[in-house]
């Protein structure tokens, strides 16, 4: 089993993730990817002109380490990526990319799912919003939280 957890604070290029992901793999049936964008929207349709994720240096990579470690632990994948970035984002831009292989697709669509759920309400980032109107802070929101929730009362 395979980990590549990341954080970068530079461009993040899915494609070129993606290739890399799966050069020489021959032995998993599935591979299984997320790819995040900054959106130019706000969740109350203002304007966003760019999208800040602030970090604690070591705490951020090792929260998102310790969410990969979970799915690794909880769902039969031969490999999983998790490319995050930092710092400022314009809208368009790949916030985040995923990447998880299994022998069969159930399993690589469950941890990539999980995965993402634990990211977007566990990883210790912290996330504001700038547009016209100054700038706010962005939490997770009920949504979120559900969507982690059911995982709670589901096996692998």
């Amino acid at each position: 089993m395979a980990l590549d957890v990341r954080l970068i604070s530079t461009p993040l290029s899915a494609p070129a993730e993606l290739e890399a992901f799966l050069a020489g793999r021959t032995g998993d049936g599935a591979v299984v990817t997320f790819t995040g964008l900054a959106r130019g929207t706000g969740k109350d349709g203002s304007f966003v002109e760019t999208l800040t994720l602030d970090w604690y240096p070591g705490m951020t990579e090792r929260s998102m380490q310790d969410i990969a470690e979970a799915v690794a632990a909880r769902f039969p994948v031969t490999d999983l990526v998790v490319v995050h970035r930092c710092g400022e984002i314009v809208p368009g831009e790949t916030i985040v990319f995923v990447a998880a292989a299994a022998a069969h697709r159930r399993e690589a669509f469950a941890a990539a799912d999980y995965l993402m759920d634990r990211l977007k309400t566990e990883a210790a980032f912290w996330k504001r919003e700038t547009g016209p109107s100054g700038t706010r802070w962005i939490e997770p929101v009920d949504e979120d939280r559900a969507a982690l929730a059911r995982w709670k009362d589901e096996t692998p």
